[in-house]
């Protein structure tokens, strides 16, 4: 490495880890990754996204560094894993279709020669001629035997590799999906599911509820023990939203300390018992630091319950339970509120 190219480099690298400290945010790699991308310039759309986030009061949200990671960086790493499977895929069906065209110019080799040994047994042959003949069409029988090994190998090794590219195209799909650091869904499934799930839900005629929910006091784990202790509570609410979801029913991480559950086929009364099970569950849990098993303390989330109506769509519906949510916040925190809940009608009359 020539040494402008190395101070060039370590340049960015200072860059990366100054805006780091700037904006306390932890130096994971991929945040690392993501300021040193910053430093280099060469996104300029990139810059001026945090170029807004920076300014904006200075400081900027974990979670906009993270939706910043996840849409200009992991974004393309996987755009980039599908166009290299999807190449790798498209060379082995040419491959398949080499094979196949090759074991079919055999074949159709091999049936000409057949067709001509029926013609010449047709008439008188003499006994030289026909041993002659026999030998040929016996060379030619083990030449189409091995032609058809050869193809039978091809097709195997190529459907090996097609398998294993369909496995890589599926964890792609799977990662696409998920939330990296809670290892639940993410908001873009989130979205698409919840407007799937409503389209059926009023396709069927059947009832559908929705609840978001926000942990309580969130800041105080991040600003107290640092984010490390932060991911921790994230993870340990998600790892509660999925052992307590089933068959149809979808928990995501919405953005931040946001969660969302979908739950189709269910009345609002029951996905409000549900909240108010998972919201207990969550409180039970004592918060522990890994390093030193001091107790930290419990965690608490408020929740807000809706049910689709005739005319809702996905922001609707999202907005009614978002109502919800802080109304239960308002009311003191670590309680479920739906929305025929009395006390949020009460609040929305004042």
């Amino acid at each position: 490495m020539a040494d402008d190219e190395f101070e060039r480099a370590l340049s960015y690298s200072n860059s990366a880890l100054s805006m780091l400290k700037r904006g306390r945010v932890p130096p994971y790699p991929q945040f690392y990754e993501l300021f040193y991308v910053y430093a280099t310039g060469v996104n300029s759309a990139l810059n001026e996204r945090i170029n807004a986030v920076y300014s904006d009061r200075g400081m900027p949200k974990m979670e906009r560094v993270e939706n910043l990671y996840n849409e200009f960086l992991k974004a393309r790493e996987v755009d980039e894993r599908i166009n290299a499977v999807s190449e790798l895929m498209s060379k082995n069906i040419d491959s398949m279709q080499t094979a196949i065209h090759d074991a079919s110019e055999s074949a159709e080799s091999y049936s000409g020669s057949l067709q001509q040994a029926s013609t010449s047994l047709d008439g008188d042959i003499d006994p030289s001629a026909l041993r002659a003949l026999t030998q040929h069409l016996l060379s030619e029988t083990k030449q189409m035997q091995e032609t058809n090994k050869e193809l039978e190998k091809r097709l195997e090794n190529s459907r090996d590799d097609v398998t294993l590219l369909q496995h890589d195209l599926e964890e792609m799909r799977r990662e696409s999906m998920t939330d990296s650091l809670t290892q639940i869904y993410n908001r873009k499934c989130f979205d698409q599911q919840l407007n799937k799930r409503i389209l059926e839900a009023q396709k069927n005629g059947t009832p559908l509820c929705l609840i978001i929910l926000d942990i309580d006091h969130f800041k105080n784990f991040n600003d107290k023990f640092g984010h490390q202790t932060g991911d921790q509570v994230l993870r340990l609410v998600a790892m509660t939203l999925s052992a307590n979801t089933k068959g149809k029913d979808m928990a995501a991480r919405y953005g931040g300390e946001e969660f969302a559950i979908i739950l189709p086929d269910i009345e609002l009364k029951d996905a409000a018992r549900l909240s108010d099970t998972i919201r207990k569950t969550i409180q039970s849990k004592e918060l522990l630091k890994r390093s030193t098993n001091e107790k930290l303390g419990r965690i608490t989330a408020s929740f807000g319950v809706a049910r689709l109506g005739e005319s809702d769509n996905a922001t609707s519906l999202i907005e009614r339970a978002d109502r919800a949510l802080y109304a239960a916040k308002r009311s003191g925190r670590n309680r479920t509120v739906a929305e025929d809940d009395k006390l949020m009608l009460t609040q929305s009359a004042a």
